[in-house]
């Protein structure tokens, strides 16, 4: 007996409503718990619109998101969000410290029932190679890497049960990129009900936070063949820099 997907699309699709244009195919796909997917293809094939829809971030043109079995009704979109976190790849960074970062989300309505742990932000910067003062930082001194930790850090903290990553790393460092992807390793073993897509344009990203890769081609979503992985994500990186 198959499980019930924590995430379910079931014939998705969108459109551009002022040009008509199809930015996304009716789409069907399905997270289980411990699925890692990465999805790869080229520039404006869909792949933010795919993760945006599937997150509940834009309103869906056909089909719908399944959360647990159950169709989400309006009321549930918040917790929806709260469990499904979507992660961009320029976060929005607040005035004030890290640790103001950190505390905003407790202030929303949605996670009322939860309050700030500063032992546990601490010990998740320290996973992502901080020191104990990274939460007295202030968000102007950071660099565009330490943003998007202390963004990936906003997010764990709140334990999701899916990360929606949109190619959280594309304009890091090297060193920033493995501290993010050894976060999402931590949060990852933390937890058997948990899943995770990742877009991005690095092969190798690709292959090491991934069990599963798709690819996106002009809004449509399928299974890339093992085969042909790394001549394809090394196709689209070389279209991206002729870019």
């Amino acid at each position: 007996m198959t499980a019930t997907p924590i995430v379910e699309a079931q014939d998705i699709s969108r459109r551009d409503a002022l040009r008509g244009q199809i930015l996304l195919q009716p789409t069907c796909f399905a997270l289980q718990a411990g699925d890692r997917v990465a999805i790869t293809g080229p520039s404006g094939s869909g792949k933010s619109v795919f993760l945006r829809a599937l997150a509940l971030l834009d309103p869906l043109d056909g089909g719908r998101i399944v959360w647990h079995g159950e169709p989400i009704a309006r009321t549930l979109i918040p917790r929806y969000r709260r469990n499904v976190a979507y992660i961009r790849q320029r976060p929005a960074i607040l005035d004030g410290t890290v640790e103001d970062n950190l505390r905003y989300p407790f202030t929303l309505g949605a996670y009322r029932d939860v309050s700030f742990d500063r032992a546990r932000a601490a010990l998740l910067a320290q996973q992502a190679g901080r020191g104990s003062d990274f939460l007295d930082k202030r968000a102007s001194e950071l660099s565009g890497g330490e943003a998007q930790i202390a963004a990936m850090i906003r997010v764990l903290q709140l334990s999701p049960e899916v990360l929606l990553l949109d190619e959280p790393t594309a304009s890091l460092d090297p060193e920033s990129s493995l501290a993010i992807e050894g976060l999402v390793n931590a949060w990852f073993d933390a937890g058997e009900q948990r899943a995770s897509a990742w877009v991005s344009h690095d092969p190798a990203q690709a292959q090491r936070m991934s069990r599963r890769r798709l690819t996106m081609q002009a809004g449509v979503l399928s299974e890339r063949a093992a085969a042909s992985d790394v001549l394809t994500a090394r196709t689209d990186g070389e279209e991206e820099n002729a870019r």
